[in-house]
């Protein structure tokens, strides 16, 4: 569905991403891990159309769309949610479900609330809370209301970049396994994260990219037992006050076990 071919791109004189080949299917979650400054967000905000390509191409079911405006690929059905979810904590969460359909002009009130019950399906936390301050959602409510919003366009393509940032370990699990329930939607989802481990643990595929190149790349549960890829590429060997590295390898058995149970099979 999403397919990116020899991207490169940068900002001012300095390139950042080098011939960056990767694809996304429907229905599929794809890990993009790497080291922070790897190129991850730069990456993203390409394929969104907020950085200029200078080479290569983005097609999207096989249409190019590099040459579009980022409103343009909204409406194509690409849809970015930010790193620190940007989220308007003065305005009601109501209000910032709609301006995630915002560039979709012409929808009347009864198609605006059938997209926002629809987004809320997957956060059933926000719906009582429709009229209430988004300053007044906990971290991890927030990033389930900037997913929300960007559901609001009804995207075939979401890119989530960093979206465990900021978050408490505890709300981190959480997080991921709603993005793993997303997988049911049949959106093809590009999940942009230094979170190795659990990102890993909830995909399909994987790209590990460093320093604006594709590294690594293969099925997530075989990189996710790559102690060799982990030490080199990932940093997610061992950290201080959990020298064995048993705290992650938990955390990702469990979000493993949430997907062998979401799926009625075994594991990933």
């Amino acid at each position: 569905m999403l397919r990116i071919e020899s991207l490169s791109a940068g900002y001012g004189n300095d390139t950042v991403l080098r011939g960056v080949d990767i694809e996304v299917g429907a229905g599929e979650i794809v890990a993009l891990i790497g080291a922070n400054g790897a190129g991850k967000s730069t990456l993203v905000k390409t394929i969104a159309g907020l950085v200029a390509a200078r080479t290569g191409a983005i097609s999207l079911d096989g249409e190019r769309i590099d040459a579009l405006t980022t409103r343009q690929r909204v409406l194509r059905g690409v849809c970015l949610v930010p790193e620190g979810r940007q989220t308007f904590g003065g305005l009601s969460i109501e209000a910032n479900l709609r301006l995630g359909a915002y560039a979709l002009r012409g929808l009347d009130e009864a198609a605006l609330r059938v997209r926002m019950a629809d987004a809320c399906k997957p956060f059933p936390i926000l719906t009582p809370r429709l009229r209430e301050p988004a300053a007044n959602l906990s971290g991890g409510q927030q990033q389930m209301l900037a997913i929300a919003r960007g559901l609001m366009s009804r995207p075939r393509a979401l890119l989530l970049d960093e979206p465990s940032l900021g978050l408490a370990p505890a709300l981190v699990a959480e997080i991921f396994q709603l993005i793993a329930e997303l997988r049911a939607s049949g959106i093809a989802i590009l999940l942009s994260e230094q979170n190795a481990r659990q990102s890993l643990a909830i995909s399909d595929r994987a790209y590990v990219i460093e320093n604006g190149v594709i590294a690594a790349s293969g099925v997530a549960k075989d990189i996710l037992a790559s102690d060799e890829i982990a030490e080199k590429y990932l940093g997610v060997g061992h950290q201080i006050g959990d020298p064995t590295g048993a705290k992650q390898v938990a955390m990702s058995a469990r979000l493993r076990d949430i997907m062998a149970r979401s799926r009625g099979g075994t594991g990933i």
